[in-house]
């Protein structure tokens, strides 16, 4: 007698899932941000680290870990070469990655170990375009959380790049702009206005260092960075309030620190 195939649904494999790293004379913090991502709880992943040609011990220090990432059973990739600065290396990253979702951690900041595992969670209950969950903010006055939330206000005060991932079609499909520091966001304002899907998870799956150009506490830097937001939202059609908005926060920074 023949046997009937067994009905019981088989679980869909887990998505692979590509992490960037851009770094550029990063010997100071790398091994940090490299050990967060192998200490993942998550089993199908692959890590890029896309290095800017660097002069120290960066390069050095990346390949220390391939043993690691071979034992673990990830896929580690270490590329170096010139760029025109961050945004233009994480377009090539993307462009190299085999994920069906990437996301991108900074050479100074880390996950939390089970980071991946709850991306791919919330992946499979919604099936987003892009996400993003809570941020820890690592401050010398203190540690913060940022919570993630989707408004209807378009603003950085709700989202966390850090803690971003996005469908790999999507991504490679809509490069970073390389027009200024603010290049992430002006990618979330174009998603948003092309209507792909969102999703948060208020979880904190990162650990963001407190520091940078988008917190150097000067006038002058902060009405250049009013500048950048502007010509941002001006890109993407929205209007005069999310301008006023940007100079509000803006001079909070700069007055409140």
């Amino acid at each position: 007698m023949k046997e009937e195939a067994s009905t019981v649904p088989q679980p869909e494999k887990e998505p692979l899932i590509t992490v960037l790293t851009v770094c550029y004379n990063s010997e100071a913090t790398l091994a940090r941000t490299i050990a967060s991502v192998l200490a993942q709880s998550y089993e199908r992943v692959e890590y890029i680290i896309v290095d800017g040609a660097s002069e120290d011990r960066t390069l050095e220090i990346a390949a220390s870990y391939e043993a690691a990432f071979r034992e673990k059973g990830y896929i580690y990739r270490i590329v170096s070469e010139k760029d025109a600065g961050m945004y233009d290396a994480l377009n090539h990253g993307v462009r190299l990655a085999s994920g069906e979702l990437i996301g991108q951690i900074n050479s100074d900041d880390w996950y939390e170990p089970n980071a991946l595992t709850a991306v791919a969670e919330t992946y499979r209950e919604t099936e987003f375009d892009y996400f993003w969950a809570d941020l820890r903010i690592i401050k010398a006055s203190g540690n913060t959380v940022k919570k993630a939330k989707i408004s209807r206000f378009a603003t950085t005060r709700h989202w966390n790049h850090p803690t971003t991932f996005i469908r790999a079609e999507v991504y490679k499909a809509h490069p970073y702009s390389l027009l200024s520091m603010y290049d992430d966001f002006e990618l979330i304002l174009r998603l948003r206005r092309e209507g792909y899907r969102p999703a948060i998870r208020n979880e904190v799956l990162a650990n963001f260092c407190f520091g940078g150009q988008s917190t150097q506490k000067s006038l002058r830097h902060a009405m250049q960075r009013v500048g950048y937001r502007r010509r941002n939202y001006k890109k993407n059609g929205y209007g005069f309030l999310y301008t006023v908005d940007s100079f509000v926060m803006e001079m909070a920074k700069y007055i409140l620190g």
